[in-house]
């Protein structure tokens, strides 16, 4: 892995991880201001529970060594997370404001395509993603009609 984008990745993963951890801590200890916005996106106190012990959660993955399958997971949750505060924060009538969240999810994706090697999931020698349903391969689950 080059030097520069082993720093884009650092960089990256930093942000994410820096934005997740001050807004999942605020989340878990009900902060006023994150509980204030949960209130206006229309969700119950409870979800800033399992909004932020999720998130922390997912921080503490990606920033683990190993745990590559687990990462994959925390980067589509960490993507979800992010589309649905932007959907919401449309939804809720803040204009503009909504697309702040995309920020992260810039540097989320960022983040994914320049991962070093040792944090990437390998798929077993012969197999593909999407094999076990058939996918990619003709004669399997496809009748190439």
């Amino acid at each position: 892995m080059r030097k520069n984008q082993r720093r884009t990745y650092w960089i990256a993963t930093g942000f994410v991880a820096f934005i997740m951890t001050i807004s999942g801590g605020m989340a878990i200890t009900r902060a006023a201001p994150m509980m204030k916005a949960l209130a206006h996106l229309g969700y119950p106190p409870y979800f800033s529970d399992l909004l932020g012990l999720g998130k922390l959660v997912g921080v503490c993955v990606l920033l683990a060594p190993g745990l590559v399958k687990w990462k994959e997971w925390a980067y589509v949750a960490f993507s979800i997370v992010v589309l649905s505060a932007c959907w919401s924060h449309l939804q809720s009538g803040d204009g503009w404001m909504a697309l702040e969240p995309l920020v992260t999810l810039g540097a989320l994706v960022i983040s994914y395509r320049t991962r070093p090697a040792s944090r990437r999931f390998v798929y077993p020698k012969g197999e593909q993603a999407g094999e076990e349903m058939g996918l990619g391969r003709p004669g399997v689950g496809y009748s190439g009609d």
